[in-house]
């Protein structure tokens, strides 16, 4: 009898398109870019569920009456609110009832969710829409400079569960994302300087002409300059994008997650605090010491690393909270993103500004010394 291999590995590939789009007022004039995303290559009507944050009850209201009384598309009910912010990805209460609207409503695999929101909200949906009948496509149009510069764009959902941030989610590519201008003139400054964290994250990584651009004009964005945000945002949402969609790892299948850098700390400060702080000010926290750590231990220029401290301040944010304090409490945040990464610890770092390395053990007496050098810079007195 001939014998016969039984162990086949045969790679393949599974192609995606990623839809970007900016607008300056998604429920107005630039309706209609909304519209084609949902009925391009569609015989029939786009079965669509609105899904947005309270805070946004009026712009949400605004742009169902506009899906209503499009011929193309059936808006499935009217539109759907739900509490923004970190509390709504705590536990399963909100994705079980955005669960049962899929059902009820009879979505299906053609079908869209449209999203209005912030990062937590958008999280949350985005789950929902990745596990209802495995996948819902789902348009994102993200509500805070966050969103739009970072996570609206990326392919990750999730709550949060266990008291740790993240812990059941998925990997889903969104139908499209759409930022809308307009969508982030009523935030409020906090929400508003703490998003620009992020874009300061991905040029410290990838763009050091961006890196200066952004410390040049941080005045300018703390003054909340329109063009100057604007700019920043999409500068950043499209490193975020080039990233994801030019073999920078999307679904996180190894070690590294460069674009993770400083979340280490700034995963495990948010349930320290009750999520009382802001993501994006967890990460501008979880950046500076990173950044000095870096200084302390990679010779990354400690010059950058105070530019760095300096710039993310005079954009507005506060780059120390108590409850950093015990520090040992905080570095237990290292085992807890080895367990969400699965194998050996691995951190990105920095040599120079676009120069990230990856790093596979902490030397936490230079990190307390990192902290503490944090602590003279930004501690109030």
């Amino acid at each position: 009898m001939p014998s016969f291999d039984h162990s086949i590995d045969q790679e393949f590939a599974v192609p995606f398109v990623h839809r970007l789009r900016v607008t300056d007022e998604v429920a107005g004039d630039d309706f209609n870019t909304l519209a084609e995303l949902l009925i391009a290559g569609e015989s029939s009507k786009a079965r669509v569920l609105l899904v947005g944050e309270t805070s946004l009850a009026q712009k949400v209201g605004q742009l169902g009456d506009r899906l209503k009384t499009d011929a193309r598309i059936d808006l499935v009910s009217d539109p759907y609110l739900v509490e923004g912010g970190e509390g709504l990805k705590n536990g399963e209460n909100t994705l079980r009832r955005l669960l049962d609207l899929v059902n009820n409503n009879g979505l299906d695999r053609r079908s869209y969710i449209v999203a209005v929101g912030g990062g937590a909200m958008l999280d949350a949906v985005g789950f929902a829409a990745a596990i209802a009948h495995r996948g819902i496509r789902l348009i994102r149009l993200p509500s805070t400079v966050l969103a739009q510069a970072d996570s609206g764009v990326g392919v990750k959902n999730a709550i949060n569960y266990f008291d740790k941030k993240n812990w059941i989610g998925s990997f889903a590519v969104p139908w499209a994302v759409i930022n809308d201008t307009s969508l982030l003139q009523s935030l409020p400054d906090r929400d508003y300087f703490s998003g620009f964290s992020e874009a300061v994250k991905v040029s410290l990584l990838k763009d050091r002409d961006g890196f200066e651009w952004l410390c040049k004009n941080a005045d300018a964005i703390r003054r909340r300059d329109p063009e100057v945000g604007k700019r920043a945002i999409l500068d950043s949402c499209l490193l975020h994008l080039k990233h994801i969609t030019e073999g920078g790892d999307p679904f996180e299948m190894l070690e590294a997650r460069p674009l993770d850098f400083g979340h280490w700390s700034a995963h495990r400060l948010e349930p320290l605090t009750q999520y009382k702080i802001r993501h994006g000010e967890a990460v501008a926290i979880g950046v500076a010491i990173d950044c000095l750590y870096s200084s302390m231990k990679f010779d990354f220029p400690e010059s950058d690393a105070l530019t760095v401290c300096d710039a993310l301040m005079s954009m507005g944010m506060n780059l120390w909270h108590e409850s950093i304090y015990p520090i040992d409490r905080l570095m237990q945040g290292l085992e807890e993103f080895r367990q969400h990464l699965g194998g050996r610890l691995t951190i990105t770092m920095l040599k120079q500004v676009g120069e990230p390395i990856n790093v596979h053990e902490i030397d936490t007496v230079v990190m307390t010394r990192a902290i503490e050098k944090l602590a003279t810079i930004a501690k109030p007195s």
